[in-house]
Parts: C-alpha cells; sequence; structure tokens
C-alpha cells in the first residue's frame, strides 16, 4: 500500500551556542516580533506628528508586559497545581519553555493602559495600533514553534503534513504519521491579517475615521482563527482530554466576544475615542 506523502521535518531549534548558552530560533523569533512591535509604533507616532517620548516608551511598556503575561498565562492557564506548588519556577524554569499567547494577550492589555495613561493618549488609539504589530509578530512566534517543532496538530493524510522528527512527543506517539502543521496554519492567518490591517491604517486611515476598527478585526483574525485551529490541534495538557473545546478556545471566546462589541461600537463612529491633540504643543512634546 502506498504511504500518503509527508514533509520531514528534521529542524534544529539551536541557532548557536555561546559559552554553552544555547540561543534558539524561538527566542530570536519573539525578538523579532518584539522589535517589530517597536518600529511599527515608531512608524506610527511619526505618520501621526507625536512625540518620539510616545514611541520610546511602547518599548518598556509593551515587551515587559507581553513576556510578563505570556510567562503568568503560560503557568496559571495550562500547569496552575504544578507551578503554585512551586512558585519559583515560573522564574527558573523560563528557559525550559512556556509562554502563552492568551497571557501575552491579557498583559499587553494592561501594558498598553498604562502606556496610555502616561501619554494622554485614548486607550482605544494604542489598541488599534498595536495590533497591526501583534499580527505580524504572532506569526513570527508561530514560525518559532515550527522551528522547535512543539504545538503541532493530529495526525493528518494531507499531503502537507508533517513528521516532526525533533519532536520527544512525536518520537514517542506518532512515529511514522504525519500531523497538521498548526504553527503555519495559525501564521498564514496572522498574515492575512496582518496585510488586512495595515491596508485598513495606510490606505484607508480607518484608525482615525472608526476609531476601534481595527482592533475588533485584529482580535476576530487573531482569536477566531486560533479557536478554529484548536480543533485539529493536539491537546497541550493532559487535563484538556475529554473537553469538548480546549483551553485555548475557552480563553479565546472573551476576546472574540470584545471583538465583536468593539466593532460595533466604532461602527457608531464614537468620537470619544479620538485623540485630542490639544495634549501636544505644537513642537510634538506632552504638554
Amino acid at each position: 500500500m502506498l504511504q500518503p506523502l509527508s514533509i520531514v521535518w528534521e529542524f534544529d531549534p539551536v541557532l548557536f551556542s555561546l559559552f554553552g548558552l544555547e540561543i534558539r530560533y524561538y527566542g530570536v523569533m519573539w525578538m523579532l516580533a518584539i522589535l517589530m512591535g517597536a518600529k511599527f509604533f515608531e512608524n506610527f507616532c511619526k505618520r501621526e506628528s507625536l512625540p518620539d517620548s510616545v514611541s520610546d516608551s511602547i518599548f518598556l511598556y509593551g515587551t515587559l508586559a507581553t513576556v510578563i503575561g505570556a510567562r503568568l498565562g503560560h503557568c496559571l492557564f495550562y500547569d496552575p497545581v504544578g507551578y503554585l506548588s512551586q512558585p519559583w519556577t515560573i522564574i527558573t524554569g523560563f528557559r525550559d519553555g512556556g509562554l502563552a499567547s492568551h497571557g501575552a494577550a491579557i498583559g499587553l492589555l494592561v501594558g498598553l493602559w498604562l502606556f496610555s495613561r502616561k501619554n494622554k493618549l485614548p486607550y482605544i488609539w494604542s489598541l488599534d495600533r498595536i495590533m497591526i504589530a501583534v499580527a505580524i509578530g504572532g506569526a513570527a512566534v508561530r514560525f518559532g514553534n515550527l522551528f522547535n517543532s512543539e504545538i503541532f496538530g493530529c495526525a493528518t493524510t494531507l499531503p502537507w503534513g508533517f513528521e516532526f522528527h525533533s519532536s520527544n512527543l512525536w518520537q514517542a506517539y506518532y512515529q511514522g504519521m504525519a500531523m497538521h502543521p498548526t504553527q503555519i496554519y495559525e501564521a498564514l492567518c496572522y498574515i492575512i491579517t496582518f496585510v488586512v490591517l495595515a491596508w485598513l491604517y495606510y490606505r484607508r486611515d480607518m484608525a482615525t475615521r472608526r476609531p476601534g476598527l481595527l482592533f475588533g478585526i485584529g482580535l476576530q483574525g487573531i482569536f477566531l482563527t486560533r479557536f478554529f485551529i484548536e480543533f485539529v490541534k493536539l491537546d497541550q495538557t493532559s487535563f484538556e482530554a475529554g473537553w469538548t473545546l480546549d483551553m485555548g478556545q475557552w480563553l479565546s471566546i472573551p476576546f472574540i466576544i470584545l471583538g465583536v462589541y468593539i466593532i460595533w461600537k466604532s461602527c457608531r463612529n464614537n468620537s470619544s475615542w479620538s485623540v485630542d491633540r490639544r495634549n501636544f504643543d505644537g513642537k510634538g512634546s506632552r504638554k
């Protein structure tokens, strides 16, 4: 009997070692996502004649909030008993992996609220623009998961299925089977979301005309993608076995509902979400 076509994936996740310290592609992709976010915000501020101090502060608030939220999200959502019984491993076990996108989203929401207060900007102004960076950054992180041979899907006979030879999970339970490359599915959907959001911002000026619209569309593009792809993704933890919806789907539902509400409200053209430029003087400095 002919075996279905598949792609053998034997990617070395380590980019290089420096004095015994492994630098992995996954970490590089996270750093790339953060740097892209900072660069986009710098561009937004220049394009909208906002002071340099605004773009300078987003790196601090955005980076710390995202990384802390991603780590705490993984620990509390996917292994609360283990980490709460040994809370120091939240920090000491950081290099063993464990960052959750939903935790990153919550952390970023908090960080952007602080950022917006500091710079006297409407919260929705920050949310609209960060979604452009989040979409392309999310794609980079998912490619990092691919390089790590982790968070893949269930078995498939489709010709683009991957045999993850570098994965201990695959070696233990799925040898000879091709799996859905759900990392690629998500990354491609996030890239599409990025293109749509960038077009709405740069070509249609929707961030100004309809404040909140980019944020709402971004939430749908990212979390609806996550919700549906989870149906072909392997459970990340044993306690999810037998659930109708897994943890990733339950965590996505509030963001999807929030996105629908924000889109609805933005279509009412709420002027209270516009930037009050009286907070800035003619030289671009905050009063």
